[in-house]
């Protein structure tokens, strides 16, 4: 089990993996475009690279198997070990992801949707399959069911691809996600720190402090 941040802020990314619970980082166009729109992009992934550890995607925005192959290079080459190239999925994405496999780059095949796309991603040789819940959802359809038999599918076959779910809209995703059999739920900041809140947590703690500091006063009385 592991569990990702979703975001290209530098600056958040890195107070967030002091927690420690963090193992690697999911990034795409809109957040990229959303976040720092003026941002150069390779000098953006060197900063998110920098202040934390485990893989970094980052996705393809080409659309021929050529481009797709020359932009995968380009990312590739800025840290071999951890970046993962972001495949988005259709009949070119498995050409280009099947091809980078066989060299031995990590993949994460993303825009998934279905338990049959993601057998495909896992078949071609994918490190990761990216199934997003709040577009399932959107569609009308429970994402769970989804998420379980991809994995199912995924042991029964002996393939090894990791199951990320992204697209969370709610700290529920989260628990459902993992409940369903998620390798990796990815999450953006907002989630992430509603996942350490609880009202009844925050009570219980001041009741504790408070009565620490007021058990002199108790004494004397």
């Amino acid at each position: 089990m592991a569990l990702f941040i979703d975001s290209s802020d530098p600056k958040e990314i890195k107070d967030l993996f002091a927690w420690g619970v963090l193992s690697g980082v999911t990034t795409n166009p809109l957040i990229i475009a959303r976040e720092a729109p003026d941002a150069d992009l390779a000098e953006r992934i060197h900063e998110i690279l920098a202040v934390s550890w485990g893989d970094v995607s980052v996705e393809l925005t080409t659309e021929t198997e050529q481009e797709m192959l020359t932009e995968a290079a380009q990312y590739h080459a800025w840290n071999p070990q951890r970046i993962t190239i972001k495949v988005p999925f259709s009949e070119t994405g498995l050409r280009v992801l099947h091809n980078l496999a066989k060299r031995d780059i990590k993949t994460n095949v993303t825009c998934l949707m279905a338990m049959n796309q993601a057998y495909l991603a896992a078949l071609a040789g994918a490190t990761y399959v990216s199934i997003f819940s709040g577009r399932v959802r959107d569609m009308g359809y429970d994402v769970r069911p989804i998420i379980s038999a991809t994995r199912n599918v995924l042991e029964r076959e002996g393939l090894s691809a990791k199951i990320i779910v992204g697209s969370m809209r709610h700290m529920m995703d989260v628990n459902e996600a993992l409940e369903a059999g998620a390798h990796v739920p990815t999450v953006v900041p907002p989630i992430l720190r509603k996942m350490v809140w609880n009202p009844r947590t925050i009570e219980t703690i001041a009741e504790f402090n408070n009565a620490w500091r007021d058990r002199k006063k108790s004494t004397k009385k």
